[in-house]
Formats: structure tokens, sequence, C-alpha cells
């Protein structure tokens, strides 16, 4: 998508704002949720702990749950 900003300036020309469409706001609100994502899973992915499948994890939860 391409953004199509307009900025809010005061007196001298400083731009103090910034307008954007409501598709492209939620656009720029997708985006950083996604970054968001990737940083948490490259930070969990990095980190040097015991790891464990899936399908064993959710079977000792089930187990936890029953007793």
């Amino acid at each position: 998508m391409t953004l199509t900003p307009h900025y809010i300036t005061d007196e001298l020309g400083q731009k103090i704002s910034v307008v954007l469409t409501i598709d492209e706001f939620e656009f720029l609100l997708e985006e950083l949720e996604e970054l968001e994502d990737i940083r948490s899973y490259d930070e969990v992915k990095n980190r040097q702990e015991e790891r464990m499948d899936f399908k064993e994890y959710l079977r000792q939860r089930s187990a936890q749950s029953h007793a």
C-alpha cells in the first residue's frame, strides 16, 4: 500500500501532525502487530531453553488438568 500522509504544520512550517486515511491507519496497525509477532518469535527462538514437541506439551497439559 502506498501511504499518502497529509501533514499539519505549525506557524513556522514545522510538521507537527499527520493525517492518514482509515485504511492507511489500519494497514499500519496491522503491520506493527505483525512486526511485534515476528520480534516475539525471534526472541523466544533465540533463547537457550529446553524445547518440547508440541504434541508432548499438549499431552502433559491435558494430564495436569485431569490431576
